[in-house]
């Protein structure tokens, strides 16, 4: 069979040190280019943007280099499923409309060559985090969706852009493993397991490069990491899931196999 390919948190728009969003998303592109012709699926797990609202008639400028590459992936017959993310959760109809990409907004469970992957971006699940599951809740309220979009675009996405910038330097990501009663995402998998069965938990967010046994030994709890520091990502090829990196020298995943 060809490969699923699963991968997240690009967080295209934001400069980050010297990597600027435009080598970002041309790394992206030539990552996408490069497993073009043995991918069947590519699932993108949410915070591809760092922030992203469809108005009626405007979509945020820029990312043409990689709008224009999944068109072409589409029309290679590659299946393409984007998850939104709690930093592009703003996304409607232009995807699946000019496109051909589904949007996914909670987690899916799939059964993939007979192995089942319970799939999603990961905000809002497990413990804690009041705070944000407020806001999550708050920002998907059609209301606000609504009122938002009554602002013009130059001043609502400038703001937005301006906010994103503030939550990224007031919460920065950690970067090391905390353990599996501290990891919330491995914590919320754990608990899952007593309601049912599966393989794989496939999640972005916690921008780490995860691969971790879960507590019956045999189900494994795998984050997809972050494209601004790993250009990680994982590909199931019809037996194994194995995380792997893109242009990048550092081969560390994180976790307990």
């Amino acid at each position: 069979m060809k490969k699923v390919f699963f991968a997240s948190d690009f967080h295209l728009g934001v400069k980050v040190g010297e990597d600027t969003s435009r080598k970002r998303e041309q790394r992206i592109v030539r990552w996408l280019d490069s497993i073009k012709d043995e991918a069947a699926t590519i699932y993108l797990l949410g915070d591809i943007f760092d922030f992203w609202f469809e108005y009626k008639y405007a979509v945020p400028k820029g990312y043409i280099r990689l709008l224009g590459k999944l068109a072409e992936l589409r029309e290679m017959g590659i299946e393409i499923i984007f998850f939104t993310g709690n930093h592009d959760m703003w996304m409607f109809t232009y995807f699946e409309e000019e496109l051909g990409i589904p949007i996914i907004r909670e987690p899916i469970i799939k059964e993939i060559n007979g192995k089942r992957f319970f799939i999603g971006h990961g905000d809002g699940l497990g413990p804690g985090d009041k705070g944000y599951k407020i806001l999550k809740k708050i920002f998907s309220n059609k209301l606000c969706q609504w009122l938002f979009a009554r602002l013009h675009p130059n001043f609502g996405i400038g703001l937005a852009n301006f906010w994103s910038g503030k939550s990224r330097a007031v919460n920065p990501a950690t970067k090391k493993f905390l353990g599996e009663q501290d990891e919330w995402l491995l914590v919320y998998a754990n608990k899952k397991l007593n309601e049912l069965y599966v393989d794989f938990f496939v999640f972005g967010h916690r921008h780490l490069p995860i691969d971790h046994t879960l507590k019956n030994g045999k189900t494994r709890y795998i984050n997809l990491g972050e494209w601004m520091q790993f250009n990680s990502y994982a590909v199931f090829d019809g037996t194994h899931l194995e995380l792997k990196y893109f242009e990048n020298e550092q081969t560390k995943i994180f976790g307990i196999r």
